[in-house]
């Protein structure tokens, strides 16, 4: 599965989140699934975000679209990046015969 994994350094975190908030739809549209969300302990204005990604082609899409960078601005994002993630399963090589 894809993740997309984002930090945004924003001015207010409140009016940053109601406006996050307020585009739920558009993220749905374009495949995208909130998943978590946190806050920096030491500065609470660092946001990262994780996102299930249906359809990496539309993310990219909306994430480029000039009216993203516009809702940024218009939020209080100062900087911000993002990174497309595979989920990957972890595998412990385990000896025979010896016990754990």
């Amino acid at each position: 599965m894809t993740h997309m994994l984002c930090r945004n350094k924003v001015a207010d975190f409140a009016k940053w989140k109601r406006g996050f908030d307020s585009h739920a739809a558009a993220h749905r549209e374009a495949g995208l699934k909130l998943v978590h969300l946190w806050r920096d302990v030491a500065d609470p204005n660092n946001v990262f975000f994780l996102f299930e990604v249906g359809s990496t082609k539309k993310a990219r899409a909306f994430i480029s679209a000039p009216e993203a960078a516009e809702a940024g601005k218009e939020f209080g994002v100062l900087d911000g990046e993002m990174h497309f993630i595979v989920e990957r399963a972890a595998k412990r090589a385990v000896k025979r015969g010896t016990k754990r």
